[in-house]
């Protein structure tokens, strides 16, 4: 059986991190990128079939690149830090969208947008500058559930889906997936300051940020 966290990786296999941009991961992770003004185009259009089904490709490409990545021996620094910059990206637009297109509660955005802005301004304070934390399970499983309850959402907006489960079902997964994004950026948080407290001890206090990580999600 095909593990979802960490799928592809081959215990005992030599890996070999590249410094390229042009790997199949990365080119997925772009097309992720691309397809988020996409989405944004259809809600406006109220072509809402065709946004649940870009939301779906935007999910499967996440779990894909890093499978990819991994099985293929195609991780890559650029990779390591642009992957999760696109999940970031896409749930943030998708939920501003929904929230402001009426398919979702303020509390969305709200939940996903403000940890995140904690995180980047501790970022600034600390390090001066970004810095790129490897991924943990948990922000990989809470990155899944958005990605997995926004479509879900979103096809009640769909004629022949109006079924009313199907809103409290998504509900309860965005509901779940909040509560990972909240658990996960506590985990960030206290990463980023015993990685201060680790250089400062080293005589490393300021310094730039070093690649900790590669590989997609």
């Amino acid at each position: 059986m095909i593990r979802l966290i960490g799928a592809g990786a081959r215990p005992g296999h030599a890996r070999t991190v590249r410094t390229t941009l042009w790997t199949a991961p990365n080119m997925l992770t772009i097309a992720r990128f691309l397809c988020v003004p996409w989405f944004v185009w259809l809600i406006i259009s109220d072509a809402y079939a065709g946004a649940v089904v870009v939301l779906v490709l935007l999910g499967s490409t996440d779990w894909i690149d890093g499978y990819i990545a991994r099985r293929f021996n195609q991780e890559s620094t650029v990779g390591t830090w642009m992957d999760p910059v696109a999940d970031r990206a896409a749930l943030i637009v998708v939920a501003a969208t929904f929230v402001v297109d009426g398919v979702a509660p303020a509390w969305l955005i709200w939940t996903i947008v403000i940890p995140d802005v904690i995180l980047i301004a501790n970022a600034l304070i600390l390090f001066h500058g970004p810095l790129h934390l490897p991924v943990s399970n948990v922000g990989k499983v809470r990155t899944a559930l958005l990605l997995l309850g926004a479509p879900l959402l979103l096809l009640q907006r769909v004629p022949g889906f109006e079924a009313s489960w199907l809103g409290i079902a998504a509900t309860t997964i965005l509901a779940v997936g909040c509560v990972g994004h909240l658990i996960a950026f506590y985990g960030y948080f206290v990463a980023a300051h015993r990685k201060y407290r680790d250089e400062r001890r080293a005589g490393e206090f300021p310094a730039p940020m070093r690649q900790e990580s590669a590989g997609g999600s």
